[in-house]
């Protein structure tokens, strides 16, 4: 199974920021829509940001708009995830994903997840 590699988690105070990478092998998921999902203790799965299979449109959850940003590299085919201007509230786990559809990724399911990364936010 092709497993998807997330890293740049970690802990951190309000206002600051953290750069999320995650690694994508080979040409896997050429036509599938990529993002971020997240799921804090006790919540459910929030849909992040993530971008269309063809790479032309980019949604964000309104609660990061302005404060994250997702871009992607085809060359070594990494997805990142700059996040800034952090909050409590974002505090959870961080899955990479992938999707035909990418309006399943914007309801919070995919088919294809990453292991998931922590991001702690402390006040």
């Amino acid at each position: 199974q092709v497993q998807m590699q997330e890293s740049g988690g970690g802990r951190v105070q309000v206002g600051g920021s953290l750069r999320l990478t995650c690694v994508v092998p080979g040409r896997t998921f050429v036509e599938n829509a990529m993002g971020w999902i997240r799921q804090a203790p006790g919540k459910e799965r929030e849909f992040v940001a993530g971008i269309d299979w063809t790479g032309s449109t980019t949604y964000y959850a309104d609660s990061v708009k302005g404060r994250f940003t997702f871009s992607s590299t085809t060359i070594d085919n990494t997805r990142y995830l700059q996040m800034d201007s952090l909050e409590p509230d974002d505090t959870g786990t961080y899955y990479c994903v992938a999707d035909p559809h990418i309006q399943r990724l914007r309801s919070g399911l995919a088919d294809y997840w990453g292991q998931g990364t922590q991001v702690t936010v402390s006040s």
